[in-house]
């Protein structure tokens, strides 16, 4: 490969002509992608800041696990109504009601009699949910995302808490109504210093809790590499690297496929609404955690050795939700994960875990040609590089 071409014009010029421009401007904003917009490359500084979440798991005892369950149930409660709400008054009277608006009839919501549970919790994630709608519906607004669906009882539960809704000293957090704080199992330290402004606390299907801390830390970029590296993912060998290295499929459902498919029948066999069905169902749901856990993992500390390793990562964007439909491979490219690589490698190597700068390229094939994809802008950035490389080793036809 001697340059990388895409062939669709933008405004009479090609993507080529656009990232030549990126190379002798540096100071040129490049394409904005995914939800993080446009960043320059004159923005990038050798420290900064980032404010991300850290996730832990906590185990609440049974007091705290009663509390919590409120906490859910309010807040779904509250999410769903706001949700008619102004469903209702968009399709009916042509209206639009913003956060306030909804903040205003919660408060009258609270004092009618059928809903006065609502007050046994803590306002806080009530109005978190209120928030969180107000955004989904900008993002739908914006064209970004779908119209906003209702929130189900059985699956994943969160709820959060802002400063105001919990209390965090000496590595103890104790969330609002809780007389003591929760057991938390602190996997790697907080940040020196660090004050979470907020506190999400979740149950998956599976009935595990996780706590989620917002903190603010300092970034320190790794040095700049010379190292660039394709990756092509596949079946038989997962990932099929530039240098020529094959990493294996470690096949993470194989080994809990028996386990899987008995839970799967025994379900199945449950009447639906007996305990029995819900003792079933969470039986399955751990199996099917525990292969979703290793998956994780896996993909975690490979994508974190690649980029630490590379300051470049070119990579084939797929389109795993079409590639699925075909019923003979569909267990074996879910089970692969292929989804999960543009995500890790993208936050990774916007300084979640690992170097702060290398290009994740977006390769596209089609028709046997493979050309550099500048319309998914999702798994393409240009942050603290401004430029392409001209060449990665071992990838041809390009």
């Amino acid at each position: 490969m001697s340059h990388i071409v895409h062939r669709r014009e933008i405004k009479g010029e090609t993507d080529a002509t656009v990232r030549q421009g990126l190379i002798e401007n540096p100071e040129r904003k490049p394409t904005p992608f995914g939800k993080g917009g446009s960043e320059s490359v004159a923005s990038l500084a050798p420290t900064w800041n980032r404010c991300a979440p850290t996730d832990y798991r906590c185990y609440p005892n049974a007091a705290q696990r009663r509390i919590l369950a409120r906490t859910f149930g309010a807040t779904r409660y509250v999410y769903n109504w706001a949700l008619r709400m102004r469903t209702d008054a968009s399709y009916e009277r042509q209206e639009r009601i913003y956060y306030k608006g909804c903040s205003a009839c919660l408060t009258q919501l609270k004092k009618q009699p059928e809903t006065l549970w609502l007050n046994e919790i803590s306002s806080v994630p009530a109005q978190q949910a209120l928030r969180h709608l107000d955004t989904a519906f900008r993002t739908f607004f914006a064209g970004r995302t779908a119209y906003p669906s209702f929130k189900r009882k059985h699956g994943q539960q969160s709820a959060e808490y802002t400063v105001s809704g919990f209390r965090f000293a000496d590595g103890r957090l104790t969330l609002a109504k809780m007389d003591s704080p929760l057991k938390i199992r602190w996997s790697r330290p907080l940040p020196n210093g660090a004050k979470p402004s907020t506190a999400t606390v979740s149950r998956d299907s599976a009935g595990r809790y996780f706590v989620s801390l917002r903190v603010t830390d300092d970034i320190h970029p790794l040095p700049k590499s010379d190292a660039v590296v394709g990756i092509d993912l596949g079946i038989a060998s997962l990932v099929t690297l530039s240098t020529g290295e094959k990493v294996g499929n470690p096949r993470h459902r194989n080994s809990d496929a028996k386990r899987q498919r008995k839970a799967q029948q025994s379900l199945s066999r449950k009447q639906k609404g007996s305990k029995g069905r819900e003792k079933a169902r969470l039986r399955l749901a751990r199996v099917e955690a525990r292969i979703a856990d290793r998956r994780r993992d896996f993909t975690d500390k490979l994508t974190t050795r690649l980029v630490r390793e590379n300051q470049t990562i070119c990579c084939e964007s797929l389109r795993v939700k079409t590639m699925v439909r075909n019923h003979t491979l569909a267990k074996q490219i879910s089970d692969a994960g292929w989804g999960n690589w543009y995500g890790n490698s993208t936050t990774k190597r916007r300084g979640t875990d690992g170097r702060s700068s290398p290009l994740i390229a977006a390769i596209r094939v089609a028709s046997g040609v493979r050309t550099a994809a500048t319309s998914f802008p999702r798994f393409l950035s240009t942050f603290g590089t401004g430029c392409v490389p001209s060449a990665v080793p071992g990838m041809t036809g390009m």
